[in-house]
């Protein structure tokens, strides 16, 4: 007991310094969480040793986040926000094929390890992202709702990547686990689409008595929030997506009012050990020897992605001020793809060097990427003061 009291003492006191250093800065606090499990984690000072445990305690906190994102987001009346997002990703998809297949046929890849690549560069952190569009007030903006509407069709599309990694690893498979995921996601458009316009969902007269009882409330909100994420992991898809729609509902249903406080706790401290856990995979002294590589690597995915969204964002018609913001903002690979690089190393899909290199591309792109949307940020609205001035 001890030793566990210590090392969370460690923990909350190494997160606090840098979170002081990154409020003077103007940086989001993800940032500390990452470094925080860096510095502490096996390859660092050793105080935590076993980061798969804590990564599996921390997605908890990937679905309350995702919770509250459907809380606060507002489905879209108008079908072009609906539309856009799916052509949108849809050409990203492409081009990221393309630019994994380019990779892939000059440093002479297998073609398993070549579409794992196009997967890292398909899928970007909703949890970075939305934590921007809230901080800078554009979540709930018409640019805003886009750009949430195409992660939340990334998260769809872990379903048949999650699929595709088992048919190569030779587990057991059936076309029902395409066949079922898909007849869900089609389910869950008809849901959306059904309450974009209700304004609220009325529940019966015995769900009141929960608002003046603290406890009812707390396990009736994890309940709502972790029951809806196991039906989708249950289903096939990602138990984020699951959680996302169960606070899409709730937030329509005004006798819930009370579960943003009573939940927000539980949000900060688990979506703090998931991006802990980021930090606590990182092999220094893999990163040291090539870090040449991984460094190359990790700008590259930022550059490329960057530029790919801004040309996407450009081509649908959006100024360049927003889709240059909104590439910056899907610059970095996500908290998916470090699952599917984990379950593709487990396979024997891709060898331990790939698994590495790939993992360290990911958690430097999600720990540059706040700073790079910042910096980029910056220079929009600096150009957009000079030319107002002109």
């Amino acid at each position: 007991m001890d030793g566990l009291l210590w090392a969370i003492c460690i923990l909350c006191l190494t997160i606090l310094g840098i979170m002081f250093i990154l409020k003077k800065l103007d940086q989001p606090y993800l940032i500390a969480y990452i470094i925080a499990g860096i510095v502490l984690g096996p390859y660092g000072s050793g105080v935590f040793t076993q980061p798969d445990e804590i990564e599996v305690i921390g997605e908890i906190g990937i679905l309350i986040l995702m919770f509250f994102l459907g809380m606060e987001i507002d489905v879209p009346d108008q079908r072009s926000l609906l539309i856009k997002p799916v052509i949108a990703q849809s050409i990203k998809i492409v081009l990221s094929a393309a630019f994994a297949f380019s990779i892939g046929y000059i440093t002479e890849l297998p073609l398993k390890s070549t579409v794992l690549i196009a997967v890292l560069f398909i899928f970007n952190s909703t949890a970075v992202v939305s934590e921007f569009l809230k901080k800078h007030q554009t979540l709930k903006t018409t640019f805003g709702i886009m750009i949430l509407n195409m992660l939340i069709f990334q998260d769809l599309l872990l379903a048949p990547v999650l699929t595709l990694l088992k048919v190569w690893s030779k587990d057991d498979f059936s076309f029902l686990q395409i066949i079922f995921p898909v007849l869900v996601c089609i389910a869950i458009f008809f849901v959306l689409k059904k309450i974009r316009n209700v304004q609220e969902i009325r529940l019966p007269e015995f769900f009141r008595t929960i608002e003046n009882d603290h406890d009812l409330q707390v396990f009736s909100g994890l309940m709502i929030c972790l029951g809806f994420g196991l039906c989708a992991e249950t289903a096939g898809l990602s138990g984020a997506l699951g959680s996302f729609i169960a606070g899409v509902i709730v937030g329509r249903v005004k006798v819930f009012h009370w579960l943003e406080h009573s939940l927000m706790p539980f949000k900060v401290f688990f979506t703090t050990l998931f991006f802990v856990s980021i930090g606590l995979r990182l092999d220094l002294f893999y990163l040291y020897s090539n870090f040449r590589i991984i460094l190359l690597g990790t700008f590259f995915v930022l550059i490329s992605n960057s530029l790919m969204s801004a040309v996407i964002f450009r081509l649908l018609k959006y100024p360049w001020k927003d889709s240059w913001y909104g590439g910056a903002l899907l610059s970095q690979t996500g908290e998916f793809g470090i699952l599917a690089l984990s379950i593709a190393y487990k396979s024997g899909i891709i060898e331990y060097s790939l698994y590495k290199a790939g993992l360290g591309i990911t958690c430097l792109s999600l720990l540059l990427s706040t700073i790079w949307i910042a910096v980029l940020k910056k220079i929009i609205e600096k150009k957009s003061v000079t030319d107002i001035n002109r």
